[in-house]
């Protein structure tokens, strides 16, 4: 979907650090984000991690929009809490740049797309809080935590999420959408400035938006592995489309 000017919109995706096979470090993210992003028309440009502010804000001001990517928990630091015992790997070098990110993005009106970790950056940027361990914590709720990739394909689809039918997401995905779920934490303290648009059935959060925004979005979910679903393909291009200077997709779906 080209922008006005006849170009792919740029969608600046901060990457995740890693190790190589010789334990040299790099910064890696899997490729499925980036491949759906293209296929929805847009022009993913990657963001290292451990620059300075000026030179993000040089980046920030460049794109047409912003997608979070899925990875590491945050670090419960983030949020005014100490360490659960079930926390996962964290990284705070890109909890800092990712939340400087959504920041700009939510107070200048950038377009963004947040999934797994990205939806959860998003809310924690805006003063939001985490449930460090769902299961552990929520004992009530369905199960989330379908990581296991030994038992389950990341395309599984493991429970619905009913979805508030004037959202931005409901006119792309419907207003019931069955989901894949590969998380262990979700939101607790909603951020400011956001709406729930997404719950499941046992009251989890699973998708937000940023109220009076043109496209701040969230989902817990994994749309990215779910793209062979024209459906879910459609959360990219609606997002790309914000992102090219369109209007966002209106209830007519038009």
């Amino acid at each position: 979907m080209p922008s006005a000017n006849g170009h792919r919109p740029v969608i600046g995706v901060p990457l995740m650090r890693s190790r190589n096979e010789r334990n040299a470090p790099i910064y890696g993210l899997r490729r499925t984000y980036l491949r759906a992003l293209h296929l929805a028309g847009a022009a993913p440009f990657t963001i290292p991690l451990e620059l300075d502010e000026d030179a993000y804000r040089a980046l920030f001001e460049r794109l047409d929009g912003v997608f979070l990517a899925g990875g590491e928990d945050i670090d419960p630091g983030s949020y005014g809490q100490t360490p659960h015992d079930l926390l996962g790997q964290t990284d705070a070098e890109r909890d800092r740049v990712e939340i400087l990110f959504a920041r700009w993005a939510v107070a200048e009106g950038k377009p963004l797309l947040g999934v797994c970790r990205g939806h959860q950056v998003l809310s924690v940027a805006l003063n939001g809080a985490m449930v460090q361990d769902v299961q552990a914590m929520w004992p009530h709720v369905e199960r989330h935590d379908y990581r296991d990739p030994t038992k389950f394909a990341r395309n599984f689809l493991s429970h619905p999420v009913i979805l508030d039918p004037n959202s931005i997401v409901a006119r792309v995905v419907g207003e019931r959408v069955q989901v894949n779920s590969l998380h262990h934490q979700a939101i607790d303290r909603l951020g400011r400035g956001l709406k729930v648009v997404g719950k499941t059935p046992g009251g989890v959060i699973e998708a937000v938006e940023v109220e009076r925004h043109p496209f701040a979005v969230g989902v817990q979910w994994h749309p990215e592995e779910l793209v062979a679903d024209a459906k879910m393909l459609g959360l990219f291009q609606a997002f790309t489309r914000v992102s090219s200077g369109l209007p966002p997709i209106a209830a007519n779906g038009k």
